[in-house]
């Protein structure tokens, strides 16, 4: 199975200025656990995630005040549609995260979880489990 497969295609996207109490709001609105930042000055592509807010909030910093260009990861490690979800779930394991940003013709046409994964491999393990067990 592929990454366009597993990919989610609404891809929430953000500004540097956005703060982390917006970024919050956002992410919460769509059920996503993570936000593109496109930031133009910058010259590229980031992602904010759930654990980057939690982090925030764990150092008593000021979501109002604190701005996504402050807690985005900028060297992204980016999926290609046509990846397999065993390169994906290599490069998570590897990098240490749970997103990835999925490009197409430079540019980002989804997002891929590790949730995303689990569920598609699921029912294939599920299923295999099952018939080992007969």
């Amino acid at each position: 199975m592929l990454v366009r497969d597993a990919m989610s295609t609404m891809v929430l996207t953000i500004g540097p200025d956005h703060t982390l109490r917006q970024a919050a709001r956002l992410m919460s609105a769509r059920r996503v656990g993570a936000a593109v930042v496109l930031d133009t000055d910058a010259g590229g592509l980031g992602i904010l995630t759930e654990r980057d807010i939690l982090n925030s909030l764990g150092a008593n910093q000021d979501p109002d005040q604190e701005t996504a260009s402050t807690h985005t990861t900028n060297d992204v490690v980016f999926a290609a549609p046509s990846w397999t979800l065993e390169e994906a779930a290599d490069a998570m394991a590897h990098g240490g995260f749970r997103h990835l940003i999925v490009l197409d013709h430079q540019e980002p046409v989804g997002i891929v979880s590790v949730r995303d994964i689990i569920r598609c491999w699921a029912p294939r393990h599920r299923h295999a489990g099952a018939a080992v067990q007969a």
